[in-house]
């Protein structure tokens, strides 16, 4: 039984170019095309099914959301055999979040296939990002898990993102702090001491502060590394 309704029709495109132009996007012929229909139908557009139910690509941004999550999680373990949980943890929040995600939609042309309302369109934070993972979603009820993982890893991954540009951002953790605090209104602080080791080299120690408690700590031979390793552990003792 299909998981999403028969589309109503009001994509821009007919959907032989539908078709024609999402075979450029993914690699490959598009199966059903309701689904794709379906992804790019913003809630704004008001739209019900034939029983009165919302017909918008929500449900399938919620089932995209999951697959990129275990689709590039299972690309970073085995590509980063080093990396640690925080590591591998942060550099995913880096590929799945909305500001990446909202970018790929445009590079990728999902622009021209999106129905929305044009004052909502401007209000709506994360329109195309939820597209992407709608598409996601779509693709993954139509071809199924390893197609998905295709079309990602090689479709996406490898011509549209600089992992090695997100990895320079992943190792900026004060700076990531630093921009969390201020986003949430926190007070974040940083107390930074040195002592001479029993070589004599001076060692820094660093103690992340979150409106006044402890953290996250750090230590190196450099403030900075100290500071970076203590805004690592903060980072990962808020979640992020």
């Amino acid at each position: 039984m299909d998981q999403v309704s028969k589309s109503p029709h009001t994509l821009h495109l007919s959907t032989k170019k539908l078709r024609r132009r999402l075979k450029k996007i993914l690699g490959f012929p598009p199966g059903k095309s309701s689904y794709y229909e379906h992804a790019f139908i913003h809630r704004s557009v008001s739209i019900t099914g034939p029983h009165g139910e919302p017909y918008n690509n929500e449900r399938l941004e919620f089932l995209g959301d999951a697959v990129l999550d275990a689709v590039v999680s299972d690309y970073l373990f085995r590509n980063y055999p080093a990396g640690d949980e925080g590591f591998l943890s942060r550099l995913r929040s880096l590929i799945v979040r909305r500001e990446t995600l909202n970018q790929l939609a445009r590079e990728v042309g999902l622009e021209e296939f999106l129905i929305s309302h044009t004052e909502a369109n401007r209000k709506v934070k994360h329109l195309w990002g939820n597209s992407f993972e709608a598409l996601v979603g779509a693709v993954y009820l139509d071809k199924g898990y390893k197609k998905t993982r295709k079309f990602i890893l090689n479709r996406i991954l490898k011509n549209y993102l600089d992992l090695s540009r997100l990895q320079e951002d992943n190792r900026d953790f004060k700076s990531r702090l630093v921009e969390w605090a201020q986003k949430n209104r926190a007070s974040i602080d940083f107390e930074v001491d040195s002592f001479a080791d029993e070589n004599h080299e001076l060692v820094f120690t660093t103690r992340v502060l979150l409106n006044n408690e402890t953290i996250g700590t750090g230590r190196g031979y450099s403030k900075k590394e100290s500071e970076q390793q203590a805004a690592s552990r903060a980072l990962s003792h808020i979640g992020i």
